[in-house]
């Protein structure tokens, strides 16, 4: 069965004045701004966790897969709210239920229960997952689809500076505190020991207490400033029910959503291994907190590169440079697997840079001209984000059985498939090309 047609691009009429599309882009990248802040918070949050209630790494490290479950689990549903709402009051309803799993931070802490964190976590993750299914289409939409991954590679600018600040947040209000090993603990009278554990778990009700409220004001600010609802592109503009099926019937959103799930996962497998990677002897030969500077250049040099993609991409093929940046990274990782040292260390840091631009490219790709069946496309793609949690841990099966160094072959494969989305995968029939 053939896919049914893609929807032409909206009509310029259609479309709201610039000046109106610059002041509600400024408004809308703010938002990305907070969920890359909240999102990289999980990396204060876990060796804090880990410290307070004695956890194994295992254990630990469900923190993220709560994060990451919560994308695969709740972006259908969120879809489906989106629909419904339309994008605006769809990111309205994220900040909100964001907000409302912030403020559960505030009774688990009380409660000192590692399960009670963990499901305040799972509800601030779904109210983010909502903010991706409706705030990354409607940036992509906000404009002429020429310059679509140009705009969402700006936004995610924003999102990576989240990102970059959020540890230095995190480091001082929460574990600005002296964490003590579990031997050290064990030294302690009784009672010591239980004002230790409620001092250290009450120590993130004020941070989380206070994004909550930022995430409140912000839902406000935007339930009041006149968003353009760009309602042509969601199926409130169709009374006919559209299904995923449907929507996965075009092969630029099949292939896409395989790319989120390769490209995602590659990102945060890198990012996740480096520290142990260069402390390696033979690769960077430093200690793991010598490493920490390095993995914050990684992803530093991703906000940097998106910055500077933004202006590429309005000027040249988005499929074009998506294939470059995904051969330049193989490359990297060819380089840093058959060598060590300073080359390793610079070749794996780099792949930073050329991240950058692939996930907002990757999501303005596979949503392109969907037109009522976007929200169903952007749920599918953000589902897809769950490839954070699976390609690290395939990743850690192959560095215990043929070691770390060896195993960055599993990113330079999920590289590789990206290059043939960007030259194959991600074309467009070509009737709607020539339409273009």
């Amino acid at each position: 069965m053939s896919a049914p047609p893609l929807q032409p691009a909206p009509l310029a009429s259609d479309n709201p004045p610039a000046a109106t599309q610059r002041v509600a882009l400024a408004v809308v990248t703010s938002i990305f701004f907070m969920w890359g802040f909240l999102t990289c918070l999980n990396d204060i949050l876990i060796p804090h966790l880990k410290a307070i209630f004695e956890l194994n790494y295992a254990r630990a490290m469900l923190v993220q897969f709560t994060f990451f479950g919560a994308y695969f689990l709740m972006s259908l549903p969120a879809g489906r709210l989106v629909a419904h709402l339309g994008y605006k009051l769809g990111i309205v309803a994220g900040l909100v239920i964001a907000g409302i799993g912030a403020l559960g931070f505030w009774p688990a802490a009380a409660m000192r229960e590692y399960p009670a964190f963990l499901a305040a976590l799972f509800v601030l993750a779904t109210g983010i997952t909502v903010l991706q299914v409706a705030a990354n289409p409607y940036v992509a939409l906000l404009g002429p689809t020429r310059t679509a991954s140009s705009r969402l590679t700006l936004a995610q600018a924003l999102n990576s500076l989240g990102t970059a600040i959020a540890p230095i947040f995190g480091g001082m209000l929460i574990l600005g505190g002296t964490i003590r090993s579990g031997d050290e603990l064990a030294a302690l009278p009784l009672a010591e020991q239980a004002a230790y554990r409620a001092a250290e778990a009450q120590s993130v009700q004020g941070p989380y207490l206070g994004l909550a409220v930022a995430l409140f004001l912000l839902a406000l600010f935007v339930f009041l400033f006149r968003l353009p609802l760009l309602r042509e592109s969601t199926e409130q503009a169709d009374p006919a029910r559209h299904g995923y099926g449907e929507a996965l019937r075009h092969r630029h959103l099949r292939y896409g959503v395989l790319a989120i799930f390769f490209y995602v996962g590659a990102e945060v497998a890198i990012g996740s291994f480096l520290v142990n990677y260069l402390s390696m002897p033979d690769i960077g030969g430093i200690s793991e907190q010598d490493a920490t500077r390095y993995v914050s250049a990684y992803w530093t040099m991703a906000m940097v590169g998106r910055f500077a993609g933004s202006a590429l991409l309005a000027r040249f093929s988005p499929r074009l440079l998506l294939a470059l940046f995904a051969a330049v990274n193989m490359a990297l990782l060819a380089a840093t697997m058959a060598s060590g040292g300073q080359l390793a260390t610079y070749s794996v840091v780099a792949i930073g840079l050329f991240n950058s631009i692939m996930f907002p490219t990757i999501f303005a790709l596979g949503i392109e001209r969907l037109g009522p069946l976007t929200n169903k496309g952007s749920s599918l793609l953000i589902m897809a984000i769950v490839g954070g949690a699976a390609v690290p841990f395939l990743q850690g099966l192959l560095a215990d059985a043929i070691g770390l160094h060896r195993s960055f072959v599993l990113p330079l494969l999920c590289y590789g498939y990206i290059i043939f989305y960007g030259l194959s995968g991600s074309r467009l029939p070509a009737a709607i090309q020539q339409g273009e």
